[in-house]
């Protein structure tokens, strides 16, 4: 699993944008570890249905991690626009990670598009961090300047897309019984002892015509995607706390079968584009 520039070289070169996303919260780095994956398989659920959603291929250990290979079944989570040019059979996207935690690794690909399409995420969790590491992912000189800088304040409700709004996935609200935390106030992060989540994303969209809007508003669904990914993990604690590593495994198992099940019935959910 590439975590150094030498193996990153490749694809900072070819990729268009490179943004460093850093997202604090208030739990350690161990507890993250259950409530990522906790958050995944819930919100996978929350984003299936309807002829679309996640398909879970593989979930498997390898030799550099817990391995996950998932297809993503795209038509109403993408702009009309692009619904209305792509051909059939072309949205979908195939995810394949790499969970060697605290080092993480997530490459997405399109088959139609083959190498026009590239979006790679690298993510690594610190304890006690206030999210200021100068560069955790050592990017060269050369990608420095490239690389855009994005904080995320999980209890900034003015972050959140009104249609995404649920108050029970509002940090300023929710109250944890099982740890006590919460609600998070105005500069909550100075009052307590936080961890911090960074991801190195790093994409194109190489579609004649289309190539700035459609990288433009991928950076818009990063940004949203992640804001409502990790106020769910801090709100959803009492859902995730004490839960072990092989309840997770146990979950994921039925998370697999229940995706499967729903993604052949109801109605498209989750964040859908109008």
């Amino acid at each position: 699993m590439p975590t150094k520039y030498d193996d990153m070289a490749p694809y900072l070169e070819d990729a268009s944008i490179i943004v460093e996303y850093r997202i604090r919260l208030p739990m350690t780095v161990d507890e993250h570890e259950i409530a990522r994956l906790y958050t995944i398989s819930e919100s996978n659920k929350l984003e299936t249905g309807g002829g679309e959603g996640y398909e879970v291929v593989k979930n498997e250990p390898s030799n550099e991690g817990q391995y996950t290979y998932k297809i993503l079944h795209l038509q109403t989570k993408v702009p009309r626009f692009i619904r209305t040019l792509a051909p059939t059979g072309s949205l979908e996207i195939l995810e394949e990670a790499w969970n060697a935690y605290p080092k993480c690794k997530t490459s997405l690909s399109n088959p139609y598009m083959k190498d026009g399409f590239l979006f790679i995420v690298d993510t690594l969790h610190f304890d006690n961090d206030d999210g200021t590491k100068e560069n955790v992912f050592e990017i060269p000189d050369e990608f420095i300047g490239k690389r855009e800088i994005v904080d995320i304040d999980i209890a900034n409700n003015s972050l959140v897309q009104p249609n995404d709004y649920k108050k029970e996935e509002d940090p300023t609200f929710y109250h944890s019984k099982t740890t006590g935390r919460g609600p998070l106030a105005t500069g909550w992060q100075d009052s307590m002892p936080t961890m911090c989540v960074y991801k190195l994303c790093s994409y194109k969209f190489k579609w004649f015509g289309l190539q700035p809007k459609v990288e433009s508003l991928i950076k818009k669904a990063l940004f949203r995607g992640f804001t409502q990914f990790f106020r769910r993990v801090h709100c959803w604690t009492d859902s995730w706390h004490g839960l072990t590593i092989e309840d997770i495994r146990k979950l994921e198992e039925e998370t697999k079968t229940e995706l499967d099940k729903m993604r052949n019935s109801g109605e498209a959910r989750g964040l859908v584009e109008k």
